[in-house]
């Protein structure tokens, strides 16, 4: 007998926007910021075997926006060697993210389907959509309003039990690896996210669903 699955988890950044790549590209492109100390940083930060950071304080919701934004900009270098401008450096690196519409409608279909549907999101001081996501999702857990953040397990077991079901029934989407391995690991499926009709095509096999 097939394994039963009853509910989809979703991320926001990089599966239900475009991808973190392109954003932050632009982003690094109007600041001119260096690219290599950039990415340097986020390979540090996000790593499976990364320490505690102020990414994590940010994620977690104890470091404020506005703290985070001037040690960040601290550790960057623009292309010229000086300091980028903290005043508003969350706004413009995501200012690039774009809503896309195809794996909101792949949701918007699973959730018709009368399967659960949840968003786990790492925040980094983003806004939401509430109205967008009142129609999407039964529960959605952000990580700075709850203290968590993903990959730790509580976060992920936090999300099956505000769905009302168990991790292995949640189908997991995230764009990052580490995520999905936390995912995976407290017994929920995980599907690594590159686009949408790759994800698409995963989802409709899980679920027994047509999502086109």
């Amino acid at each position: 007998m097939g394994r039963k699955l009853t509910a989809l988890v979703v991320d926001y950044g990089g599966v239900l926007t475009n991808s973190l790549r392109d954003s932050m590209t632009g982003w690094m492109e109007a600041d001119r910021i260096d690219p290599v100390r950039y990415r340097a940083v986020m390979r540090e930060w996000l790593s499976d075997e990364a320490g505690a950071n102020i990414a994590h304080d940010l994620e977690r919701g104890t470091i404020s926006s506005a703290d985070f934004e001037r040690k960040f900009a601290e550790v960057l270098a623009r292309e010229d060697g000086s300091i980028p401008d903290p005043d508003g450096l969350l706004r413009r690196m995501f200012a690039g993210f774009r809503t896309e519409e195809d794996m909101i409608g792949v949701v918007r279909r699973v959730h018709a389907s009368g399967l659960k549907t949840a968003l786990l999101s790492n925040s980094w001081g983003n806004t939401y959509d509430q109205d967008q996501l009142a129609g999407l999702f039964d529960v959605s857990v952000i990580s700075g309003e709850v203290g968590l953040r993903k990959p730790e397990p509580e976060i992920y077991r936090l999300t099956a039990t505000r769905l009302g079901v168990p991790p292995e029934e949640c189908v997991f989407v995230d764009d990052l690896p580490p995520n999905v391995r936390g995912a995976v690991a407290v017994g929920m499926v995980g599907v690594h996210h590159v686009d949408t009709e790759t994800t698409r095509t995963e989802l409709e096999a899980l679920f027994d669903l047509t999502l086109h």
